[in-house]
């Protein structure tokens, strides 16, 4: 698979999105709106559903130079033409993925303790996820690993790793101030009754409280 190479440390604001009918006209607007990553996240729909949202997700995103990532299946994203695929715990390896994929592909796995996060470590990944930080109703069962835990995966990952749990515009400034980078962001937007609006004011907030970080000696 032949896939744009992307500098993920540079991206800020991961939306996770699920199949939507008005997909062609919501996501243009939440991209133009500061979202630079876009996760299709669907966990009931079929996989012949899903890759028809893949296929109308793909080109849209890169119109907008945004990586493309589709939830669980690498298969799914090799035939979708997608730049790569988010894993948990549970499902395919991430040698796996990168045996379907290739060695340009983005992958990324989830981590929700300091023992996934060791582990996490030694795999050929692009980037991490930490959290949920709070429980959140898009992890059903899964009871939230504070912030401390992003931080501590911050400190320890060479690659970006981004944060999920109840990412918002009201509270992303207060999680650069404690350190943290890259953001997931779910509802905030996808539920949002203006879509581009929501994600504009979530990446102004974040950029605002990014520019007041001192700039750290080389």
């Amino acid at each position: 698979m032949v896939v744009e190479v992307f500098d993920l440390s540079t991206r800020r604001l991961y939306l996770c999105v699920p199949a939507r009918e008005d997909m062609s006209n919501f996501l243009p607007c939440v991209l133009r709106g500061g979202v630079d990553v876009v996760q299709l996240r669907e966990k009931t729909l079929s996989p012949a559903a899903q890759l028809d949202q893949a296929r109308l997700i793909a080109p849209i995103c890169r119109e907008f130079n945004v990586p493309f990532i589709i939830n669980d299946s690498p298969e799914l994203a090799l035939e979708a033409r997608c730049d790569g695929v988010h894993v948990g715990q549970d499902d395919v390896s991430v040698e796996r993925c990168r045996e379907i994929l290739g060695p340009d592909a983005i992958i990324g796995l989830s981590t929700h303790s300091l023992s996934e996060l060791d582990d996490a470590l030694t795999r050929d990944v692009a980037y991490l996820s930490a959290g949920p930080i709070v429980p959140t109703p898009t992890k059903l069962g899964r009871a939230g690993t504070g912030v401390e835990y992003a931080r501590e995966s911050q400190a320890r990952s060479p690659r970006p790793v981004f944060v999920t749990g109840g990412v918002n515009a009201t509270n992303v400034a207060s999680l650069v101030a404690l350190g943290l980078r890259h953001f997931v962001v779910v509802r905030a937007i996808t539920e949002a009754s203006d879509p581009e609006l929501a994600a504009r004011d979530i990446r102004r907030a974040l950029d605002e409280a990014l520019s007041a970080v001192p700039v750290e000696p080389t």
